[in-house]
Protein backbone atom coordinates (compact mmCIF):
# COMPACT_ATOMS: atom_id res chain seq x y z
CA UNK A 1 0.00 0.00 0.00
CA UNK A 2 1.29 3.41 -1.01
CA UNK A 3 1.07 6.23 1.54
CA UNK A 4 -0.48 9.66 0.99
CA UNK A 5 1.78 12.51 -0.17
CA UNK A 6 0.98 15.98 1.19
CA UNK A 7 3.56 18.61 0.33
CA UNK A 8 6.99 17.38 1.41
CA UNK A 9 5.59 14.78 3.82
CA UNK A 10 4.27 11.31 3.07
CA UNK A 11 2.47 8.84 5.31
CA UNK A 12 3.59 5.23 5.34
CA UNK A 13 0.04 3.94 4.83
CA UNK A 14 -3.01 5.36 2.98
CA UNK A 15 -5.08 5.54 6.17
CA UNK A 16 -6.44 8.68 7.82
CA UNK A 17 -8.00 8.40 11.27
CA UNK A 18 -11.15 10.51 11.17
CA UNK A 19 -11.62 13.40 13.56
CA UNK A 20 -14.09 12.65 16.37
CA UNK A 21 -15.34 15.21 18.86
CA UNK A 22 -15.84 16.17 21.54
CA UNK A 23 -12.54 14.84 22.86
CA UNK A 24 -12.58 11.37 21.26
CA UNK A 25 -9.64 11.99 18.93
CA UNK A 26 -7.20 14.23 20.76
CA UNK A 27 -3.40 14.14 21.01
CA UNK A 28 -3.01 10.54 22.22
CA UNK A 29 -5.01 8.88 19.45
CA UNK A 30 -3.92 11.24 16.65
CA UNK A 31 -0.27 11.19 17.72
CA UNK A 32 -0.12 7.40 17.86
CA UNK A 33 -1.90 6.92 14.52
CA UNK A 34 0.66 9.23 12.86
CA UNK A 35 3.49 7.48 14.67
CA UNK A 36 2.30 4.10 13.34
CA UNK A 37 2.24 5.29 9.73
CA UNK A 38 -1.25 6.72 9.25
CA UNK A 39 -2.44 10.33 9.40
CA UNK A 40 -3.81 11.19 12.83
CA UNK A 41 -6.53 13.81 13.11
CA UNK A 42 -7.35 15.87 16.21
CA UNK A 43 -10.96 17.05 16.48
CA UNK A 44 -11.17 20.75 17.35
CA UNK A 45 -14.85 20.60 18.37
CA UNK A 46 -14.88 22.02 21.92
CA UNK A 47 -11.30 20.82 22.25
CA UNK A 48 -10.86 22.88 25.43
CA UNK A 49 -13.57 21.09 27.41
CA UNK A 50 -11.01 20.02 30.05
CA UNK A 51 -9.64 23.54 30.53
CA UNK A 52 -10.43 25.14 33.87
CA UNK A 53 -12.12 28.19 32.29
CA UNK A 54 -14.13 26.30 29.64
CA UNK A 55 -17.52 27.09 31.20
CA UNK A 56 -16.62 30.75 31.66
CA UNK A 57 -14.99 31.39 28.28
CA UNK A 58 -15.21 28.32 25.99
CA UNK A 59 -13.72 30.06 22.96
CA UNK A 60 -10.60 31.15 24.84
CA UNK A 61 -10.25 27.67 26.36
CA UNK A 62 -10.62 26.01 22.95
CA UNK A 63 -8.01 28.21 21.27
CA UNK A 64 -5.53 27.55 24.08
CA UNK A 65 -6.16 23.78 23.97
CA UNK A 66 -5.46 23.64 20.22
CA UNK A 67 -1.82 24.55 20.82
CA UNK A 68 -1.49 22.09 23.72
CA UNK A 69 -3.03 19.17 21.82
CA UNK A 70 -1.01 19.73 18.65
CA UNK A 71 2.23 20.00 20.63
CA UNK A 72 1.52 16.80 22.62
CA UNK A 73 0.55 14.90 19.46
CA UNK A 74 3.79 16.04 17.76
CA UNK A 75 5.80 14.75 20.72
CA UNK A 76 4.26 11.30 20.21
CA UNK A 77 4.33 11.20 16.40
CA UNK A 78 7.57 12.99 15.58
CA UNK A 79 8.08 16.05 13.40
CA UNK A 80 8.38 14.08 10.16
CA UNK A 81 4.88 12.57 10.38
CA UNK A 82 1.67 14.10 8.99
CA UNK A 83 -0.67 15.42 11.67
CA UNK A 84 -4.02 17.04 11.01
CA UNK A 85 -7.11 18.59 12.56
CA UNK A 86 -10.80 18.41 11.75
CA UNK A 87 -12.67 21.73 11.91
CA UNK A 88 -16.44 21.98 11.48
CA UNK A 89 -17.59 24.86 9.28
CA UNK A 90 -20.67 25.03 11.54
CA UNK A 91 -18.56 26.28 14.48
CA UNK A 92 -19.20 29.94 15.34
CA UNK A 93 -15.49 30.53 15.93
CA UNK A 94 -14.51 28.77 12.69
CA UNK A 95 -12.15 31.51 11.43
CA UNK A 96 -10.37 31.82 14.78
CA UNK A 97 -9.96 28.05 15.08
CA UNK A 98 -8.56 27.71 11.56
CA UNK A 99 -6.20 30.66 12.13
CA UNK A 100 -4.92 29.14 15.39
CA UNK A 101 -4.30 25.74 13.79
CA UNK A 102 -2.32 27.39 10.97
CA UNK A 103 -0.37 29.39 13.57
CA UNK A 104 0.48 26.09 15.30
CA UNK A 105 1.84 24.81 11.95
CA UNK A 106 -0.57 21.91 11.61
CA UNK A 107 0.12 19.88 8.45
CA UNK A 108 -3.47 19.34 7.36
CA UNK A 109 -6.93 20.81 7.95
CA UNK A 110 -9.93 18.64 7.02
CA UNK A 111 -13.14 20.65 7.07
CA UNK A 112 -16.81 19.69 6.73
CA UNK A 113 -20.21 20.02 8.46
CA UNK A 114 -20.89 22.81 6.00
CA UNK A 115 -19.06 24.10 2.92
CA UNK A 116 -15.58 25.56 3.68
CA UNK A 117 -15.89 28.25 1.00
CA UNK A 118 -13.20 30.57 2.35
CA UNK A 119 -10.74 28.09 3.86
CA UNK A 120 -7.92 28.94 1.36
CA UNK A 121 -7.88 32.51 2.67
CA UNK A 122 -6.55 31.39 6.06
CA UNK A 123 -3.67 29.19 4.87
CA UNK A 124 -2.05 31.77 2.62
CA UNK A 125 1.77 31.85 3.01
CA UNK A 126 1.73 28.74 5.22
CA UNK A 127 2.64 25.07 4.74
CA UNK A 128 -0.74 23.89 6.03
CA UNK A 129 -2.64 21.78 3.49
CA UNK A 130 -6.44 21.88 3.25
CA UNK A 131 -9.07 19.28 2.35
CA UNK A 132 -12.83 19.82 2.11
CA UNK A 133 -15.21 17.03 3.09
CA UNK A 134 -17.69 16.31 0.29
CA UNK A 135 -20.64 13.95 -0.12
CA UNK A 136 -21.18 14.11 -3.89
CA UNK A 137 -19.65 15.04 -7.24
CA UNK A 138 -21.86 18.15 -7.30
CA UNK A 139 -20.47 19.33 -3.94
CA UNK A 140 -16.90 18.61 -5.10
CA UNK A 141 -17.33 20.67 -8.27
CA UNK A 142 -18.88 23.55 -6.34
CA UNK A 143 -15.96 23.78 -3.88
CA UNK A 144 -13.17 23.21 -6.41
CA UNK A 145 -14.56 25.82 -8.83
CA UNK A 146 -15.10 28.37 -6.04
CA UNK A 147 -11.60 27.90 -4.58
CA UNK A 148 -9.97 28.23 -8.00
CA UNK A 149 -12.08 31.21 -9.12
CA UNK A 150 -11.91 33.18 -5.88
CA UNK A 151 -8.56 32.18 -4.40
CA UNK A 152 -6.62 30.58 -7.27
CA UNK A 153 -6.27 27.61 -4.91
CA UNK A 154 -6.64 23.95 -5.82
CA UNK A 155 -7.59 21.62 -2.92
CA UNK A 156 -4.63 19.69 -1.51
CA UNK A 157 -6.87 16.68 -0.92
CA UNK A 158 -10.56 15.72 -1.18
CA UNK A 159 -12.28 13.64 1.52
CA UNK A 160 -15.52 11.92 0.44
CA UNK A 161 -17.74 10.94 3.38
CA UNK A 162 -20.39 8.47 2.30
CA UNK A 163 -23.76 7.70 3.94
CA UNK A 164 -22.37 4.94 6.21
CA UNK A 165 -20.12 7.35 8.16
CA UNK A 166 -20.53 8.17 11.83
CA UNK A 167 -21.48 11.55 13.26
CA UNK A 168 -22.84 14.33 11.07
CA UNK A 169 -23.77 13.33 7.53
CA UNK A 170 -23.94 15.47 4.40
CA UNK A 171 -27.08 13.78 3.10
CA UNK A 172 -30.82 14.37 3.30
CA UNK A 173 -32.83 12.02 5.53
CA UNK A 174 -34.48 10.38 2.54
CA UNK A 175 -31.03 9.55 1.12
CA UNK A 176 -30.17 7.60 4.27
CA UNK A 177 -33.00 5.09 3.86
CA UNK A 178 -32.08 1.64 2.52
CA UNK A 179 -32.75 1.55 -1.20
CA UNK A 180 -32.20 5.30 -1.61
CA UNK A 181 -28.67 5.42 -0.26
CA UNK A 182 -25.94 6.60 -2.65
CA UNK A 183 -23.01 4.16 -2.76
CA UNK A 184 -19.63 5.41 -1.62
CA UNK A 185 -18.08 3.35 -4.42
CA UNK A 186 -20.09 5.23 -7.08
CA UNK A 187 -19.35 8.66 -5.57
CA UNK A 188 -15.64 7.76 -5.37
CA UNK A 189 -15.44 6.83 -9.07
CA UNK A 190 -17.25 10.05 -10.10
CA UNK A 191 -15.06 12.28 -7.93
CA UNK A 192 -11.81 10.52 -8.92
CA UNK A 193 -12.62 10.97 -12.63
CA UNK A 194 -13.42 14.66 -12.13
CA UNK A 195 -10.29 15.26 -10.03
CA UNK A 196 -8.15 13.64 -12.75
CA UNK A 197 -9.36 16.41 -15.11
CA UNK A 198 -8.50 19.09 -12.52
CA UNK A 199 -5.04 17.55 -12.03
CA UNK A 200 -4.39 17.80 -15.77
CA UNK A 201 -5.54 21.43 -15.88
CA UNK A 202 -3.58 22.53 -12.80
CA UNK A 203 -0.61 20.13 -12.88
CA UNK A 204 -1.22 19.37 -9.20
CA UNK A 205 -1.66 15.94 -7.58
CA UNK A 206 -4.85 15.85 -5.49
CA UNK A 207 -5.35 12.70 -3.36
CA UNK A 208 -8.98 11.56 -3.09
CA UNK A 209 -9.82 9.84 0.19
CA UNK A 210 -12.95 7.71 0.72
CA UNK A 211 -14.67 7.46 4.11
CA UNK A 212 -17.75 5.93 5.70
CA UNK A 213 -18.29 2.26 6.53
CA UNK A 214 -14.76 1.14 5.67
CA UNK A 215 -13.89 -1.76 7.95
CA UNK A 216 -10.89 -3.86 6.91
CA UNK A 217 -7.95 -4.31 4.54
CA UNK A 218 -10.26 -5.74 1.88
CA UNK A 219 -12.35 -2.53 1.95
CA UNK A 220 -9.24 -0.36 1.78
CA UNK A 221 -7.91 -2.27 -1.23
CA UNK A 222 -11.30 -1.97 -2.97
CA UNK A 223 -11.27 1.83 -2.77
CA UNK A 224 -7.63 2.00 -3.84
CA UNK A 225 -8.58 -0.04 -6.93
CA UNK A 226 -11.39 2.45 -7.64
CA UNK A 227 -8.77 5.20 -7.84
CA UNK A 228 -8.81 6.64 -4.31
CA UNK A 229 -5.41 7.50 -2.83
CA UNK A 230 -6.51 6.43 0.63
CA UNK A 231 -9.32 5.95 3.12
CA UNK A 232 -10.49 7.67 6.27
CA UNK A 233 -11.65 5.50 9.19
CA UNK A 234 -12.96 6.67 12.54
CA UNK A 235 -15.17 4.12 14.33
CA UNK A 236 -12.50 1.41 14.41
CA UNK A 237 -10.01 3.73 16.12
CA UNK A 238 -12.37 4.31 19.08
CA UNK A 239 -11.79 0.75 20.30
CA UNK A 240 -8.07 1.29 20.80
CA UNK A 241 -6.07 1.70 23.99
CA UNK A 242 -4.82 5.07 22.78
CA UNK A 243 -8.22 6.61 21.98
CA UNK A 244 -8.77 9.65 24.21
CA UNK A 245 -12.36 8.71 25.14
CA UNK A 246 -13.33 7.03 28.41
CA UNK A 247 -13.44 3.25 28.80
CA UNK A 248 -17.24 3.52 29.12
CA UNK A 249 -17.41 5.12 25.66
CA UNK A 250 -15.31 2.31 24.20
CA UNK A 251 -17.46 -0.33 25.94
CA UNK A 252 -20.59 1.26 24.45
CA UNK A 253 -19.08 0.46 21.03
CA UNK A 254 -18.15 -3.09 22.04
CA UNK A 255 -21.66 -3.76 23.38
CA UNK A 256 -23.48 -2.16 20.41
CA UNK A 257 -25.79 -4.27 18.27
CA UNK A 258 -26.95 -3.48 14.73
CA UNK A 259 -30.40 -2.50 16.00
CA UNK A 260 -28.83 0.07 18.36
CA UNK A 261 -27.68 2.27 15.45
CA UNK A 262 -29.99 5.17 14.58
CA UNK A 263 -30.10 8.18 12.27
CA UNK A 264 -30.83 11.18 14.49
CA UNK A 265 -31.44 14.88 13.91
CA UNK A 266 -28.56 16.82 15.42
CA UNK A 267 -28.83 20.33 16.89
CA UNK A 268 -26.31 21.24 14.17
CA UNK A 269 -29.21 20.87 11.73
CA UNK A 270 -27.84 17.80 9.95
CA UNK A 271 -28.73 14.13 10.27
CA UNK A 272 -26.22 12.05 12.19
CA UNK A 273 -25.55 8.41 13.02
CA UNK A 274 -25.45 7.55 16.70
CA UNK A 275 -26.31 4.88 19.27
CA UNK A 276 -30.01 4.86 20.16
CA UNK A 277 -29.46 5.04 23.92
CA UNK A 278 -31.77 6.28 26.70
CA UNK A 279 -30.65 9.89 26.07
CA UNK A 280 -31.72 9.84 22.41
CA UNK A 281 -35.01 8.16 23.31
CA UNK A 282 -35.82 10.73 26.02
CA UNK A 283 -34.90 13.78 23.92
CA UNK A 284 -37.19 12.58 21.14
CA UNK A 285 -40.08 12.76 23.62
CA UNK A 286 -39.14 15.86 25.59
CA UNK A 287 -36.78 18.83 25.10
CA UNK A 288 -33.86 19.02 27.55
CA UNK A 289 -33.55 22.03 29.82
CA UNK A 290 -30.54 24.01 28.61
CA UNK A 291 -28.96 25.94 31.48
CA UNK A 292 -25.97 27.29 29.57
CA UNK A 293 -25.21 28.03 25.92
CA UNK A 294 -21.59 27.54 24.81
CA UNK A 295 -22.11 29.52 21.57
CA UNK A 296 -20.49 26.69 19.65
CA UNK A 297 -22.67 26.12 16.57
CA UNK A 298 -23.88 28.76 14.10
CA UNK A 299 -27.09 26.89 13.30
CA UNK A 300 -28.14 26.02 16.87
CA UNK A 301 -31.12 27.90 18.33
CA UNK A 302 -31.38 27.45 22.11
CA UNK A 303 -35.11 28.15 22.04
CA UNK A 304 -35.94 25.11 19.94
CA UNK A 305 -32.95 22.77 20.01
CA UNK A 306 -33.83 19.44 21.70
CA UNK A 307 -30.61 19.40 23.74
CA UNK A 308 -27.18 21.02 24.09
CA UNK A 309 -24.86 19.10 21.77
CA UNK A 310 -21.77 20.29 23.67
CA UNK A 311 -23.02 18.84 26.97
CA UNK A 312 -24.22 15.66 25.28
CA UNK A 313 -20.84 15.01 23.63
CA UNK A 314 -18.81 15.92 26.73
CA UNK A 315 -20.93 13.46 28.75
CA UNK A 316 -20.14 10.81 26.13
CA UNK A 317 -16.37 11.24 26.15
CA UNK A 318 -16.33 11.33 29.97
CA UNK A 319 -18.29 8.09 30.20
CA UNK A 320 -21.76 9.28 31.29
CA UNK A 321 -23.19 7.24 28.42
CA UNK A 322 -26.85 7.22 29.52
CA UNK A 323 -26.96 11.02 29.35
CA UNK A 324 -24.95 11.41 26.16
CA UNK A 325 -24.90 11.60 22.39
CA UNK A 326 -22.70 8.70 21.24
CA UNK A 327 -21.87 9.10 17.55
CA UNK A 328 -20.82 5.95 15.65
CA UNK A 329 -20.35 4.51 12.18
CA UNK A 330 -22.57 1.89 10.55
CA UNK A 331 -20.18 -0.97 11.42
CA UNK A 332 -19.95 -0.29 15.16
CA UNK A 333 -21.67 -3.62 15.92
CA UNK A 334 -18.65 -5.46 14.47
CA UNK A 335 -16.31 -4.16 17.19
CA UNK A 336 -15.65 -6.84 19.81
CA UNK A 337 -12.46 -5.82 21.63
CA UNK A 338 -10.08 -3.00 22.48
CA UNK A 339 -6.66 -3.28 20.86
CA UNK A 340 -3.63 -1.04 20.35
CA UNK A 341 -3.32 1.40 17.45
CA UNK A 342 -0.23 -0.54 16.34
CA UNK A 343 -2.19 -3.80 16.22
CA UNK A 344 -5.06 -2.19 14.31
CA UNK A 345 -2.72 -0.62 11.75
CA UNK A 346 -0.97 -3.98 11.32
CA UNK A 347 -4.32 -5.72 10.80
CA UNK A 348 -5.37 -3.13 8.20
CA UNK A 349 -2.15 -3.26 6.21
CA UNK A 350 -0.53 -6.71 6.53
Amino acid sequence: MEGIQLGDKKSRYPIIQGGMGVGVSMHNLAGNVSKEGGIGIISTADIGYKEIDFNKDPNKANLRAIGKEIRLAREIAGEDKILGVNIMVAMKAYEEIVTECVKQKIDLIISGAGIPKDLPKYVKNSNTKIAPIVSSLRCTKLIVKHWIDKYDYVPDMIVIEGPEAGGHLGFKNEELVEGNKPKLEDITVEVVNYIKEIEKQTNKKIPVVSAGGIWDKKDIEKFLRLGASGVQMATRFVATNECDASIEFKKAYINAKKEDIKIIKSPVGMPGRALNNSFIQSTEKEKCKIEKCYNCIKTCNVANTPYCITNALINAVRGNIDDALVFCGSNVDKIKEIISVRSLMKELTD
